[in-house]
C-alpha cells in the first residue's frame, strides 16, 4: 500500500511546470545522467530536469569531443534513464549530424528519440541557422530546448572552449537567437559559458526559462555534468564547476581496499561464504 501511495504522490515535471517556475522566480535544477543507476539516484534526490547529454561521448565513451556519439547511442542512454525516472523532466540531446542542414532528418531524429526512448523533449545547439529544423520538430508536437553560447558540437568551428559572446556583435546575435527560440515555441534554452551580464539580459528578454552552465547566477536555472559535480572526472576543472563530492578518491580507495583484501585472502570471510 505504501508503495502505491508514494507513486501516486510523485508529481511529474512538465514543460508547463518548468514555465511556472520561471514566472514565480523558483530556480530550476538540472543535471546530466546517462544510465539507469545514476538517473534513479538523481531523480529521487529531487532534480527538476535530467539531460541525457551528448557529453556521454566524453564521460562515458572517452572521446575528446561530443561529435562521435551517434543517434542510436543517444537512444540507448535515454532508454536507460527514462526507465529510472519517476519525477524529473527528461531531455535528450540530438547528436551532431542528426538535425543540422536537413529539417526532415531533424524531425526523423527527434521522432526516433521520443518513440524509442520515451523521453519528454529534445535539445539542439544553435540559433537562426537551424530554425527550420526546430520549427519542423515543433510542428510534430515534440518539445524542443535550445542551446546557445558555447555549443560543443561546433568546437572545431570555434577552435576553443573559452567564453563566448564577449564581443558586442556576437552578444547581439545571441540575444536575437534567444528571442527567436522563444518566438517559434521552444520551451527553454541552455546558455553555456557566456558573460553573466548577457545571461541576465537574455533571461529578462525571453518568456521561456534559461538554464545556465558557466553563465553566472542570473539564469532561471543551472545545469552541470553529473560526473563533474560528483568529482568522478578529475582533469576537467573549469572556473564554473563546483564539486559536491570526491567520488574519484572514494572509488579509488574502495577498489584498492578490495584488491588488498583479495590478495591477502581476507575477502570473502566465513560470514561472506555459503
Amino acid at each position: 500500500m505504501s508503495t502505491q501511495l508514494s507513486s501516486v504522490e510523485v508529481k511529474r515535471i512538465t514543460t508547463h511546470i518548468i514555465q511556472e517556475m520561471k514566472h514565480r522566480g523558483e530556480k530550476i535544477s538540472a543535471l546530466t545522467a546517462y544510465d539507469y543507476s545514476m538517473a534513479r539516484i538523481v531523480d529521487a534526490a529531487g532534480i527538476d530536469i535530467i539531460l541525457v547529454g551528448d557529453s556521454a561521448s566524453n564521460v562515458i565513451a572517452g572521446h575528446e569531443t561530443t561529435l562521435p556519439i551517434t543517434l542510436d547511442q543517444m537512444i540507448y542512454h535515454a532508454q536507460a534513464v527514462v526507465r529510472a525516472v519517476k519525477r524529473a523532466f527528461v531531455v535528450v540531446d540530438l547528436p551532431f549530424g542528426s538535425y543540422q542542414g536537413n529539417s526532415r532528418a531533424a524531425l526523423d531524429s527527434a521522432i526516433r528519440i521520443m518513440k524509442e526512448s520515451g523521453a519528454h523533449a529534445v535539445k539542439v545547439e544553435g540559433g537562426i541557422e537551424i530554425k527550420d529544423s526546430i520549427t519542423r520538430i515543433l510542428s510534430a508536437g515534440v518539445p524542443v530546448m535550445g542551446h546557445l553560447g558555447l555549443t560543443p558540437q561546433s568546437i572545431y568551428k570555434f577552435g576553443t572552449y573559452t567564453v563566448r559572446a564577449k564581443e558586442e556583435a556576437e552578444a547581439e546575435k545571441l540575444l536575437q537567437d534567444a528571442q527567436m527560440l522563444d518566438e517559434i515555441g521552444c520551451f527553454g534554452m541552455v546558455l553555456e559559458k557566456i558573460p553573466a551580464s548577457l545571461t541576465q539580459k537574455v533571461s529578462q528578454s525571453v518568456s521561456i526559462p534559461t538554464i545556465g552552465i558557466g553563465a553566472g547566477p542570473h539564469a532561471d536555472g543551472q545545469i552541470l555534468v553529473l560526473h563533474d559535480l560528483l568529482g568522478i572526472t578529475k582533469e576537467f576543472k573549469p572556473r564554473f564547476l563546483r564539486r559536491y563530492a570526491d567520488l574519484h578518491g572514494i572509488m579509488t580507495d574502495a577498489v584498492q581496499n578490495y584488491v588488498k583484501d583479495v590478495k591477502s585472502n581476507d575477502f570473502p570471510n566465513e560470514k561472506e561464504s555459503y
